[in-house]
């Protein structure tokens, strides 16, 4: 207990630090193809042969993105950074932009759903976070961890927050925490989002959302509808639906 106490108020001390600098934060995105296959007991044989065909004994994919922040909002997005698989590859990577103004309470991302492009507009809503006493250091910061569900996806989530970055903001689609969230795990290490760096310096147009802003414009309730109508029919099919939206 003293230890824990201790942590955080060293975090404390020096979210005052942090309190108005800006930067970019760099994500590792692993995802564990094997792993997430098993646990979709809704797929035909065939599916199942065309996946182990695909994957074989390799249980990992690595992707890069990157956080752009400040102490008011935030830009996820795909990084120029390449893996080793898409060395000598140019694949297409989907619409993925996600926005938060924390001045305004909005959120705008740009999105995908089977190719077919969104754009999600609406206010911030409090995401259901329940809070944790276990610490671990991710980054180089002593984080917090917190845990939710996404029953659309069927995702348990833990998030690790760095309370010393007081940016309520972090990778993918969540949000909502004391802290900027430096690492998620999705459904027990099926997918796992880390930080591998944070760099502070001044952002220029970093946080600007594309001029020209592609797809059907949707609330989060209505993006929400079509994602979950959408997993329902791949599952009908006994299809995996997670080649054609992100996991």
């Amino acid at each position: 207990m003293k230890k824990i106490l201790l942590l955080l108020a060293v975090s404390f001390m020096a979210a005052t630090a942090y309190a108005q600098q800006e930067g970019v934060v760099h994500f590792t995105r692993t995802t564990y193809w094997t792993k997430l296959n098993s646990q979709l007991t809704f797929l035909s044989k065939q599916e199942k042969e065309r996946q182990a065909y695909m994957w074989g004994n390799r249980d990992d994919w690595k992707e890069y993105t990157v956080l752009y922040f400040n102490d008011h909002a935030s830009k996820y997005t795909h990084s120029d950074e390449k893996s080793a698989e898409d060395m000598g590859y140019d694949w297409r990577k989907e619409q993925f932009v996600v926005t938060r103004d924390f001045e305004k309470n909005t959120l705008t991302d740009l999105v995908e759903i089977a190719s077919k492009k969104y754009v999600v507009q609406d206010t911030l809503s409090p995401q259901k976070w329940k809070v944790l006493n276990d610490l671990k250091e991710v980054a180089g910061h002593i984080c917090m961890k917190a845990f939710k569900e996404d029953t659309v996806k069927k995702q348990k989530i833990v998030a690790w927050f760095a309370q010393d970055i007081p940016v309520s903001v972090g990778p993918e689609r969540s949000y909502g925490l004391p802290g900027m969230i430096l690492e998620l795990d999705l459904n027990d290490g099926t997918v796992v989002i880390t930080a591998s760096r944070i760099e502070t310096k001044k952002l220029t147009n970093e946080l600007d959302l594309p001029k020209k802003r592609k797809g059907t414009v949707l609330t989060e309730a209505g993006y929400q509808q079509t994602l979950s109508k959408f997993i329902k029919e791949k599952i009908k099919e006994e299809r995996n639906p997670y080649w054609m939206v992100r996991y």
